[in-house]
């Protein structure tokens, strides 16, 4: 018994290594930019309620952002999608694992759920944002905007589903800090898109 308990530790020790190794939004690969682009990108970051968060999750795109309003908004959203992504998967991975409980499992898969959801969204903004045009650009940004904020309710609700405290701590504090990193980078690219269409405006 002891030992198939050290067996299914280790292996959900490995999926939350997984987790930390690719949901970390790190500065490394960061590409040679413009002083202008960093800095537009600080400057607009710090409108933003994660001002840190935003600033190193968007660094690396400063040379394609450059200082458009619009450009920023949409790398906030790619790379809240990528995160999402990547979080949804190795919540499956992990809801398959050993040594969980039913109410656990049932967490995550109500989460992956949410996370489809988030991502589905997401998407749509991503799309919508791409082909914003003068002539229906009030229209356009509102539905970016709506979907954008039901991806947080998506997000939040996940998190919340993992404030029980039949939860097993280890499961909680992993799963439930990625998915309010995505919240959070969530409300922030929500920000930008809010910036930016008060900046057309």
């Amino acid at each position: 018994m002891a030992s198939a308990f050290s067996y299914n530790s280790f292996g959900f020790l490995l999926i939350l290594v997984a987790f930390s190794s690719l949901i970390n939004i790190s500065s490394a690969g960061r590409q040679i930019a413009p002083k202008t682009s960093i800095e537009f990108i600080r400057t607009s970051c710090s409108s933003t309620t994660y001002p840190k968060l935003c600033y190193e999750s968007l660094l690396t795109q400063a040379s394609m952002i450059q200082t458009s309003p619009q450009l920023i908004a949409h790398a906030a959203l790619n790379v809240t999608l990528s995160t999402a992504k990547s979080t949804s998967a190795l919540m499956v991975k992990l809801a398959k694992s050993q040594g969980l409980k039913p109410t656990e499992v049932g967490a995550m898969q109500d989460c992956v759920e949410e996370l489809e959801d988030t991502i589905d969204e997401l998407r749509k903004s991503i799309s919508e944002m791409g082909q914003i045009k003068g002539s229906n650009f009030g229209l356009m940004i509102n539905d970016v905007q709506t979907w954008v904020s039901a991806a947080l309710t998506d997000e939040n609700t996940c998190a919340d589903g993992f404030g029980g405290k039949n939860m097993n701590g280890s499961v909680k504090t992993a799963v439930r800090s990625k998915i309010v990193t995505i919240a959070h980078l969530t409300s922030n690219a929500l920000a930008l898109v809010n910036s930016y269409a008060s900046f057309h405006g």
